[in-house]
């Protein structure tokens, strides 16, 4: 009984010691943290609210996984969703004059509106206020270009006898840094009605207070890498104010299925250009990187430039800017970069040879094609069986070895990039394309009786703008133009055995 007692006392005793210390303890860590909460509630407030605001589902700072698309315009056009991606909660999508720097893209298309809508919606979010379209053949037809010229911002050239014949007076056709492509077929010829509509955009970025200008392709993305909130106005606000042009490398699209059907928004793999890359990593991967094709890139590998609006500013080829006037300062860009989806999809092959009526022979090729992967293409496309272009498709384009492209990521000769994927699925779920083709089409059936006016007045507009814009003085003094940088045209990488080049 003398033990049982004993034992009483000493148990309470034991616990009072226990919670006195528990108190002793945790009240100066809670002190302590309260004092840090009052001293840093401010930032720590901030933080948490930036990191739900920006990073949550932002695109490039995590892996997406793919979404594989329906065919047609039907999935792109199909029904809106509730917006999720972060831009689109402020961002209207309209032209915005107050905006700085004003950035504008030009681009001869004839591509339809599963292409050019896309394309067009992506720049706009990224920073680019204005675009002028030089259409043709789809991208020129009534459904399709009355959607277009309804976007803010958007402006439609079309290629009339009255543009062409304005064109024929072009101070170009007198000079001697694109004489080497005139009167040629096929891509030479596009090249040069490319400088042509280039040198109009000019004039008209400048008459409208424009102070950036690129030429892209409707098959190309900017990628601005590196810039602020992933915006190419705050890339070109960071430009020094005495460079004229920045170069983009170019990325190219490395596609891992032969089904896609919306190239934009199913590829997230792209080989990274020799710029880019270590010398020794560029050659030490060559071969394995080309995969039995004729260069390192199926295309062209020489980049895409934007330059700075000014007084003499002129095309140099599709790829370049230069001035009438001084040897433009140019710098390139370390991490920004032209996004080229080359060959995305198994119908290019037979959609590029359906716009060249050249032979399908070695030497008739060559007056049409200046690199060597399209010629090839031409060729099978022009005289295989359709079983026969899939094979060569899935050999030479499509990248199926899975060992090799976890190797080539590795090494960075692949990358993955799902920015613009992210961008263009959330304008496509939050119904951005669907409403400009339907608010579109439903204008113009509000006005059909009134359409002849309106397309007599469009086209009065059109042909005085045209007019303006090639108003040059053709006697001014060029004195040292024969020194002047020629055109430049796609080029391809360096070879392995050659020297490495350096592309200005």
């Amino acid at each position: 009984m003398a033990v049982l007692y004993s034992s009483k006392p000493t148990s309470s005793s034991s616990s009072s010691a226990s919670r006195l210390f528990l108190l002793v303890t945790l009240l100066p860590l809670s002190l302590a943290c309260f004092a840090f909460l009052l001293q840093w509630r401010g930032e720590i407030n901030d933080s948490v609210t930036q990191w739900f605001t920006d990073n949550h589902r932002f695109p490039g700072m995590a892996t997406f996984p793919e979404k594989r698309s329906d065919s047609g315009c039907v999935s792109l056009l199909g029904q809106s969703r509730a917006p999720s991606f972060p831009y689109l909660r402020d961002l209207k999508l309209d032209y915005k004059p107050d905006l700085k720097p004003r950035i504008c893209i030009t681009t001869s298309t004839s591509a339809g509106l599963e292409q050019t809508l896309p394309w067009i919606f992506y720049h706009k979010v990224i920073g680019v206020s204005t675009f002028y379209l030089f259409v043709e053949g789809t991208a020129a037809s009534p459904n399709v270009s009355r959607v277009l010229e309804s976007i803010p911002g958007v402006n439609v050239i079309y290629r009339t006898r009255e543009l062409e014949e304005e064109q024929a007076k072009s101070r170009i056709w007198n000079e001697t840094w694109l004489e080497k492509f005139f009167y040629q077929p096929c891509n030479y010829e596009l090249f040069v009605k490319q400088n042509l509509n280039m040198e109009m955009a000019i004039i008209m970025a400048r008459d409208a207070g424009m102070d950036w200008i690129l030429h892209l392709d409707t098959d190309e993305l900017v990628h601005p890498s590196g810039a602020r909130d992933y915006s190419l106005r705050n890339l070109f606000r960071d430009v020094p104010a005495d460079v004229d042009a920045v170069i983009f490398a170019n990325y190219e699209s490395s596609v891992e299925r032969d089904d896609i059907k919306e190239p934009f928004s199913e590829v997230s793999m792209f080989k990274k250009n020799y710029e880019h890359l270590p010398r020794d990593v560029y050659f030490g991967s060559y071969h394995e990187a080309t995969r039995g094709n004729p260069n390192y890139f199926l295309t062209y590998a020489n980049g895409k430039s934007a330059a700075r609006i000014q007084d003499h500013l002129r095309p140099n080829g599709a790829h370049r800017w230069y001035n009438y006037e001084k040897i433009p300062n140019a710098i390139k860009l370390d991490e920004a970069a032209i996004l080229h989806y080359t060959y995305p999809r198994f119908s290019d092959l037979t959609s590029r040879r359906d716009r060249c009526g050249c032979k399908p022979t070695r030497k008739d090729v060559k007056r049409c094609f200046m690199l060597e992967f399209d010629r090839e293409a031409f060729i099978i496309a022009s005289t295989s069986t359709s079983e026969e272009m899939l094979q060569w498709y899935r050999e030479r384009v499509v990248w199926t070895d899975k060992k090799l492209i976890l190797k080539l990521l590795k090494k960075g000769i692949l990358t993955r990039i799902y920015a613009p994927m992210v961008i263009i699925q959330e304008l496509r779920e939050a119904g951005v394309f669907s409403s400009v083709v339907t608010s579109a089409h439903m204008s113009f059936s509000k006005n059909r009786d009134n359409s002849s006016a309106s397309s007599n007045t469009r086209e009065s507009s059109q042909a005085t703008v045209r007019r303006k814009v090639l108003e040059f003085n053709l006697d001014h003094d060029l004195d040292g133009e024969s020194q002047a940088a020629s055109a430049a045209p796609p080029q391809s990488p360096p070879r392995l055995k050659s020297t490495p080049s350096v592309y200005f």
